[in-house]
């Protein structure tokens, strides 16, 4: 008889549970080819709008922060450096991510991560009952309530999102 796979903690659920939040973990299969948001969702059998993925940005004058969206989406820059008070903004390099969060692509949380950004999040965020966000490692997601995920990174919500093209 097989054991059940124990799933570590990892920071941004240990934060959870500080905060008194429920959510649930959950894992999949990643490969170093496909870290996509939307790879995620269909090996969890999650709908696109609820899988949300992380993005690290440098913004002029203000300096760095996270954008959480939606899979299936991509970022609008201009509606976020308006969200966000800057006059330009732009990816982080994939070479920096690790110094400045200590999470490498495809594990990258909003949560526990080195310093702490502030968040932005896509609005419609609102309209789910759950969102899946990554647990700060690769192929573990955390499942929990919009507000709770909302209050947990002190979020801005914007309309920072817009269907790829």
């Amino acid at each position: 008889m097989s054991r059940p796979k124990v799933i570590a903690k990892t920071n941004a659920a240990r934060i959870l549970d500080d905060l008194g939040v429920t959510y649930t973990m959950v894992t999949c299969q990643v490969t170093e080819n496909d870290l996509s948001a939307e790879t995620a969702a269909q090996e969890l059998n999650l709908p696109l709008e609820m899988v949300y993925k992380t993005l690290l940005l440098k913004g002029h004058p203000h300096g760095h922060l996270e954008a959480c969206l939606p899979a299936g989406t991509e970022l609008d820059l201009k509606a976020l450096a308006k969200a966000s008070a800057n006059r330009s903004m732009a990816l982080v390099p994939l070479k920096d991510l690790f110094a400045l969060t200590g999470y490498q692509r495809g594990g990258c949380s909003p949560l526990g991560s080195r310093r702490s950004y502030p968040v932005f999040v896509h609005q419609e965020v609102t309209k789910l009952e759950k969102l899946a966000i990554n647990a700060g490692a690769r192929g573990h997601m955390l499942l929990l309530r919009p507000d709770d995920f909302i209050k947990a990174t002190k979020a801005t919500l914007a309309m920072i999102a817009r269907p790829k093209a």
